[in-house]
């Protein structure tokens, strides 16, 4: 949200340097995030000047061109040489000396020493477009002539220089929204050190002129609507907003529109209560009725879009037809136009969950609907409308003509809250004194509505939609009081813990440098994510969704249970611009939720677990001179996902490695350490990649990284002398079914040789019409190795015969 520091001093008497407002607003929770010059024309008009034209006369080497002489109260004349048609001898006009910078939307140029056909020229008569003082440009800007010769562009125009503050405000503090809140908050933080306090503009003077345009309100969704306010001014002039209000619009980076619009953003802003004007001409049946209307309902918003409106969007209709989606956005055929002479001026309080819901059905986001989607006030109605109606009056004349329509049925009372003084203390940290803490209290506008003893019974008043709970009220004391006024102890209590803990921050930083070392790209996608994506999944559940109650939208309407389908998000944005060659990593949380009737607390039945996904497609290599193409394939996911356990300390050959059952595989594999599953890795199905849109093989590796952690710390670093006795290597080429697995090889190979067997290696697979349609053929190497002497025949022969019989007894294999 912008806010204007002139604005915000007609509400609070301040004097303060940017970087003092920027410590004091992001200190009260208000944080800034950039402050800006803001000029009402761009450059401020700065080397520009009054000048008047001496003498004219026409250039002796063109047509179309002036010689002039102009004054601009220097020491001498300035020679200029002039396009415009209206130039002349004794004018006043706007001058822009040499070295002066116009600027033409986003470029900008220098005025500087020229000839033109041989004459010189010394600056640059202007025309109002070129110094962005209006549109035309069918000559120069010919000022009054009491206009003073000399006087600054800047000082004559009277441009305003202001400064523009970007506050990056939280959802919770919507009582910020404004420049009333901005300075209501600075006036309590500021009062702890001086007698200051913050002033709204009166009211006092709103009357009723007459009764001449009456209207009738009614409405029937009081869930939606609980408070409508309103009143009809007649006899307006819709025009252009005068220059103040233009500019206080444009530092907040608003476009004027006409004087009644810009009046009702401009009340919006100082007070934060949204208003909407309606043609009175075009309220058929001068009635207004607050409702919702049949599902499939037609209506044509003020962008010219023909929206289909739900049964429960609220709207505000006439005794014909819908005219506004109430607190989200106006309809096309009932707006302020330039022919409107009455209207009828709203300012309701609409429930934040109806309007949060319209808002996102429709895709709309408002300046009105973040309002009420975060809770406006709603005993601000009256005063924001009745402002709002007196700058009418004052801007637009006319007369009001209705009486003041308030329907409030069931009025919102003050949040009430008990806190103690102690505890208030214990959770700062700091002893700051009951005094302290009832100044802060009251400076907030919270009433203490009783005390006894240490207790305090406070009511919060309703626009404070964020302090309902002690530990909120805890929070405003300490935030006004200051968070840099409470001292760090001298004596921290401490207690240390010999438990083997690792460092995650520098374990994951390890991983992320070996995977962009061999060309990875690290991602970071939305947890929240789509329902639909978990139907038909049995690994994954849709049950087991963590569901999002009021979601932004369908696409988000759940968090994730796994990483997997925001990675292919990713993937298939990528295809789409014909980037397929890919290789991703995410670190990132999934959450599951699983019913539990045994836990009373529902919380229990929460889980989040930490993760790591890797993702590859396309090609591994790309074909040049000396390569070929390399399709990615599971092998390679699978040699990167084993290097990051290798890295981490664990031996692949003690995993339990088993064929993977996960239903989000076509085929894969899943390791662990008895029970504790670390990894699953394989090509992700074919029904989900057509459910992405994707059309490529995708290979996906799944950590459960806080298992890894768990195991990780087990995992102990143990040194030996480099063996003395060479390696021996021998070969077996097995004939078995192709249901069996290289993992069930290697299995039975370590529980047959357990102490000189090293390692176990796959390095062909043959399947063809000679061996049988059932029938593979494995090639697998086996390294044997003493480390106290040289193996001898006798003893690989042993080893060697005891592996085919294991082979042969338990796969059924033939040795080829």
């Amino acid at each position: 949200m912008k806010v204007s520091y002139k604005w915000l001093k007609d509400y609070i008497d301040i004097d303060l340097s940017p970087a003092e407002m920027d410590e004091i607003l992001t200190q009260i929770g208000l944080e800034v995030g950039g402050i800006e010059k803001f000029q009402s024309v761009k450059g401020g008009l700065e080397g520009l000047v009054i000048g008047e034209v001496k003498t004219c006369v026409a250039h002796p080497n063109s047509d179309h061109l002036s010689v002039t002489s102009v004054d601009v109260n220097g020491e001498e004349l300035l020679p200029i040489v002039c396009g415009a048609a209206n130039v002349a001898a004794g004018q006043k006009v706007v001058v822009a000396t040499v070295g002066t910078v116009l600027y033409d939307g986003d470029e900008s140029f220098t005025i500087k020493k020229s000839k033109l056909r041989g004459e010189p020229s010394m600056g640059m008569i202007c025309a109002e477009d070129e110094i962005g003082l209006g549109s035309g440009h069918d000559g120069i800007m010919v000022l009054p002539e009491d206009a003073v010769v000399g006087t600054p562009a800047k000082e004559y125009f009277k441009i305003e220089d202001d400064l523009t503050i970007e506050i990056d405000l939280t959802p919770n503090r919507v009582d910020g929204s404004s420049h009333i809140g901005v300075a209501r908050d600075m006036a309590a933080y500021l009062k702890q050190q001086k007698e200051i306090d913050y002033k709204m503009p009166s009211v006092d003077a709103f009357k009723v002129d007459n009764n001449n345009t009456p209207i009738e309100v009614e409405v029937e969704n009081t869930d939606a609507c609980h408070r409508y306010s309103g009143v009809c001014i007649s006899g307006i002039t819709i025009a252009e907003s005068p220059e103040w209000l233009q500019n206080r619009l444009k530092a907040i980076g608003l476009s004027p529109i006409n004087n009644v619009v810009d009046i009702t953003n401009y009340v919006l802003f100082e007070t934060g209560q949204p208003l909407h004007a309606f043609d009175y001409a075009k309220i058929g049946g001068k009635k207004v009725v607050v409702k919702t209307v049949a599902d499939g309902t037609l209506f044509t918003t003020l962008d010219e879009t023909e929206r289909e409106l739900n049964e429960k969007d609220l709207m505000i209709c006439n005794s014909e037809a819908p005219m506004c989606i109430a607190g989200v956005f106006g309809g096309l055929d009932s707006g302020v136009s330039n022919t409107t002479t009455d209207i009828f001026l709203e300012s309701a309080y609409f429930d934040s969950v109806y309007v949060r819901k319209t808002a996102r059905r429709h895709g709309l986001n408002t300046d009105a609907s973040f309002r009420f989607e975060r809770g406006t006030d709603p005993n601000n109605t009256i005063y924001a409308m009745k402002r709002a109606a007196l700058l009418i009056k004052e801007i637009a004349g006319g007369k009001i003509s209705s009486e003041v329509i308030d329907i409030y049925p069931n009025p919102v009372e003050d949040f009430k809250v008990e806190v103690s003084v102690a505890r208030i203390e214990q959770l700062i940290g700091k002893k700051i004194g009951k005094e302290t803490i009832i100044k802060i209290l009251t400076a907030l506008e919270i009433k203490i509505e009783k005390e006894d003893g240490d207790t305090l019974n406070l009511l919060v008043p309703p626009y404070r939609v964020d302090v309902k709970r002690e530990a909120d009220v805890v929070e405003e004391v300490l935030r006004i009081y200051g968070f840099n006024n409470v001292e760090v102890p001298s004596k921290v209590n401490a207690s240390l813990s010999f438990a083997p803990k690792p460092d995650e921050h520098k374990l994951r930083n390890t991983i992320a440098n070996l995977l962009s070392s061999v060309g990875f790209n690290e991602i970071m996608n939305n947890s929240l994510s789509k329902a639909s994506y978990y139907e038909e999944l049995e690994s994954l559940k849709l049950e087991h969704t963590v569901r999002i109650y009021n979601p932004l939208s369908s696409d988000l309407n759940t968090m994730r249970q796994s990483l997997l389908f925001g990675g292919l998000e990713s993937i298939a944005y990528n295809i789409n611009r014909r980037n397929t060659d890919l290789k991703f990593f995410e670190f990132g949380k999934s959450y599951q939720h699983f019913v539990n009737e045994a836990n009373e607390n529902p919380v229990d039945n929460y889980f989040e677990t930490e993760r790591l996904g890797l993702f590859i497609c396309g090609n591994k290599t790309t074909a040049s001179w000396n390569l070929k193409e390399e399709p990615s394939n599971f092998f390679h996911i699978k040699a990167y996902a084993e290097n990051i356990l290798k890295r981490l300390g664990f031996q692949i050959d003690k995993l339990k490695i088993r064929e993977s059952e996960n239903d989000q595989f076509t085929e894969g594999l899943s390791y662990g350490v008895k029970k504790t599953q670390l990894l699953e890795v394989g090509m992700v199905s074919g029904k989900i990649l057509k459910k992405m849109g994707i059309d490529i093989p995708v290979f996906y590796a799944d950590f459960n990284w806080a298992n890894v952690l768990k195991e990780y710390v087990k995992n102990k670093v143990s040194f030996t002398e480099l063996p003395k006795y060479p390696a021996v290597k021998r070969d077996l080429a097995l004939l078995i079914d192709k249901t069996t697995s290289f993992a069930e090889i290697k299995t039975i190979a370590f529980n047959c040789e357990k102490n000189l067997l090293k390692s176990v290696a796959l390095f062909d697979v043959y399947e063809g019409e000679k061996l049988g349609a059932d029938k593979k053929s494995y090639a697998v190497s086996f390294i044997l190795q003493d480390t106290e002497k040289t193996l001898n025949d006798k003893q690989i022969d042993k080893i060697m015969q005891k592996l085919i019989k294991s082979y042969e007894k338990q796969l059924g294999a033939q040795i080829r």
